[in-house]
């Protein structure tokens, strides 16, 4: 065992105990109830290292929310991973939901998971969702596309649907991310057996690439190697939930839990291996090492990587102005320390990070409104909230 390892371990040790949940796994399902420590109070103003901001409750009644997407009509849908699709108009949430949601595979962290809309939404409507899709063998990571008809899905069409199936409860991913030319990126988690991240034959552990309508671009890496599946963009992942696209920089960015420990801010790349479970910063979740390495010939280290865990969830990329001294910075959802993670990037390489709405419940998704707003959901208890700049 190497000296920087058996340091690692030592942290992890020592300190994870605090984070950790339901046996050590930090990125379960559990759901504690619990009163957030910082005032969310209407009209409280919050200091940060470069902004101030104040912060609305939308509402405190959700179920397990997961995704969030903006429509242009100035309506807010958010999921529920047990199969539901909320709606906020006003800032207020609504009695009526949407109507016509696919079944899904509610089990540990399977449900419906993430939701995005089209780039070019405005002219061709489609929405698009990723969820556990139930079948005789557990459930799948599936991605399907629809459009909305008042408050009714119509024309649902299944894209992608990962292979195998498995029994398992945990790991799904699965986050949605669109680049400039209308490619549709998405995560797609180990669920649960980490020798499915080095496997090219299946799409458990990976990032996946189509086009938008569930084609498969002829240059995807792994398209004419013998036994892949062609779908796959990188390989070598655990459990990415938190995908962003940077346009600017033409930067795919995830993050993803590690296991006790080794949590990863990743930039993901063409046709790269990112390590799990040949090279990791954490250990098991009963104290034993899975692996003395943490880096390896031909694997990605992570940009930056989280000992004891946070278990990253939700991730959000400011692009607007509406908090300039935020602009470029990434925000990533903590459900174990219970906070909004603001990490600061320059040149593709970490600088440092700050933390926001500290113990404010296990925050579950973070995401830039249209204006520039921040919208956080969390569970333990069911939030929304609004971040608005304050002067």
């Amino acid at each position: 065992m190497t000296t920087r390892f058996g340091l690692i371990l030592l942290i992890s040790s020592l300190l994870f105990a605090s984070c950790s949940e339901n046996g050590g796994k930090h990125d379960d399902t559990s759901n504690p109830d619990g009163t957030p420590e910082e005032n969310t109070t209407p009209g409280k103003v919050v200091s940060s290292d470069k902004e101030k901001y104040s912060i609305d409750t939308i509402t405190n009644k959700l179920q397990h929310p997961w995704g969030i997407a903006f429509l242009p009509d100035g309506r807010v849908l958010v999921t529920e991973r047990e199969g539901k699709i909320l709606i906020v108009k006003d800032d207020q949430l609504q009695t009526e939901q949407i109507e016509n949601v696919p079944a899904v595979f509610a089990t540990g962290q399977g449900g419906l998971l993430d939701i995005q809309l089209h780039p070019d939404y405005k002219n061709n409507g489609w929405i698009y969702l990723s969820y556990a899709k139930p079948g005789k063998e557990g459930g799948a990571t599936t991605i399907a596309r629809a459009k909305l008809d008042g408050n009714k899905l119509t024309g649902l069409h299944e894209l992608f649907t990962a292979q195998p199936y498995a029994n398992s409860g945990v790991h799904f991913g699965s986050r949605i991310a669109f680049d400039e030319k209308g490619y549709i990126f998405f995560s797609s988690g180990e669920r649960g057996t980490m020798e499915n991240a080095q496997n090219l034959g299946n799409h458990l552990g990976k990032i996946i690439r189509l086009h938008d309508d569930g084609r498969v671009p002829t240059d995807n890496p792994f398209v004419n190697t013998p036994g892949a599946k062609p779908e796959i963009w990188s390989y070598g992942h655990r459990n990415p939930q938190g995908l962003v696209y940077d346009k600017v920089t033409e930067t795919l960015w995830d993050h993803e839990h590690g296991p006790k420990g080794g949590d990863e801010l990743n930039k993901v790349e063409k046709g790269k291996n990112y390590g799990w479970p040949k090279i990791t910063y954490g250990i098991n979740y009963d104290g034993k090492p899975i692996t003395d390495k943490t880096s390896m010939e031909g694997m990605e280290q992570p940009v930056t990587y989280w000992v004891p865990s946070i278990a990253p969830c939700g991730m959000a990329l400011v692009t607007q102005d509406k908090f300039p001294g935020w602009k470029n910075n990434i925000l990533v959802g903590a459900l174990s320390f219970q906070h909004v993670a603001r990490v600061e990037i320059e040149n593709g390489n970490y600088v440092k990070q700050e933390k926001l709405l500290d113990k404010v419940g296990r925050v579950r998704a973070v995401a830039e409104s249209p204006e520039g707003f921040i919208y956080v959901a969390t569970e333990g208890p069911g939030m929304l909230l609004k971040l608005s700049p304050a002067k």
